[in-house]
């Protein structure tokens, strides 16, 4: 069953209060029924009323205020951190890519070189080979390791197969030849090498 509804009164004082009532001696000359009206249908519902102070009304009304005021500057806290979090993690990434890049800027410049270079097949070659070598310690720098492929049994974990050779000084089921190069973070990987299959006739006959 629903619970009813108290009706709050304000009144400005005790003493307002207590001139509503009758005095003692004269208790017995008035007739309750004489004096108050016949409580409407609306009144009945909604229940007995409940007379407050002034004083109480005002404390309630002070203590509502601080707690709305309160919520106010806890969500504008939380939208201010929430800001702050986003912004820190913007430059964190700028922060992060921009010293990745700087490392690969001297690479960048021997390509460059080697471009304008006007040498001979060979030369161009060994130029080529030694940024090769360059980029190579870069990756080692930032922990990027590449993953090990011909002569390793092949490992679907890290290796992804794009056929087979028939090879009789392999192992089967070993990487006979690597198509693109594979690489890890630490022990993350990164992609996986693509690879070629040894498939040995000799042990399969076996």
């Amino acid at each position: 069953m629903p619970q009813q509804e108290t009706e709050l009164s304000v009144i400005d004082s005790p003493e307002a209060a207590a001139a509503g009532r009758p005095e003692e001696g004269n208790e017995a000359a008035i007739d309750p029924a004489a004096e108050l009206p016949a409580p409407t249908a609306e009144e009945s519902a909604a229940g007995p009323a409940e007379i407050v102070s002034r004083a109480d009304f005002d404390r309630l009304k002070a203590e509502r205020d601080q707690l709305v005021d309160r919520l106010a500057r806890l969500q504008a806290d939380f939208e201010n951190a929430r800001k702050r979090s986003e912004r820190e993690r913007a430059e964190f990434r700028d922060y992060a890519t921009g010293s990745v890049v700087e490392q690969f800027l001297p690479v960048l410049d021997h390509f460059e070189l080697a471009l304008k270079a006007t040498g001979s097949v060979e030369q161009l070659r060994s130029g080529v080979e030694l940024i090769v070598k360059q980029m190579g310690e870069v990756l080692q720098k930032m922990q990027i390791t590449p993953i090990p492929t011909v002569g390793e049994p092949f490992d679907p974990r890290v290796h992804e197969a794009l056929g087979s050779v028939d090879r009789d000084d392999l192992p089967d089921q070993y990487v006979a030849e690597e198509i693109r190069r594979g690489y890890r973070l630490r022990d993350r990987l990164l992609r996986p090498a693509m690879v070629r299959v040894a498939h040995n006739p000799k042990q399969t006959a076996e």
